[in-house]
């Protein structure tokens, strides 16, 4: 039995999303295990309503998306903007980064991150 209310082939879909990471998923979720010894509990494509989130730290609402080419259409932004303004309705922030950035300025990604985590981490070491 679920124990929650997400439909289920909302359930089967973020299943297999998180066996397909791509690259650029695979570092960012490298990136937010790091900070797991200090209590961020990201989870990797979590389903909050009818969509499915990259990676939702949920009881600090807090969604980061890693983002390809195809959320760069008009259909894409589209999507997204809907998507966003249904999760931000439900108390969520959301971080966005694109494949480029995460792959290619990882540091710059982790320290955005960090500012805006860090009032939520226990025992986080100062700079």
């Amino acid at each position: 039995m679920p124990h929650s209310n997400i439909e289920p082939v909302a359930r089967k879909r973020a299943r297999a999303l998180r066996s397909k990471l791509t690259k650029a998923e695979r570092d960012m979720w490298d990136m937010l295990r790091d900070l797991r010894p200090y209590g961020a509990r990201f989870r990797r494509e979590t389903p909050i309503g009818l969509y499915i989130a990259d990676f939702a730290w949920l009881s600090a609402k807090l969604i980061i998306e890693v983002d390809g080419d195809t959320h760069e259409t008009l259909a894409g932004r589209a999507h997204d903007a809907r998507r966003d303004a249904f999760l931000m309705v439900q108390g969520f922030t959301i971080l966005r980064f694109d494949n480029g950035q995460v792959l290619e300025g990882s540091d710059h990604v982790f320290m955005e991150i960090e500012r805006h985590v860090r009032h939520l981490l226990k025992d986080y070491p100062e700079i």
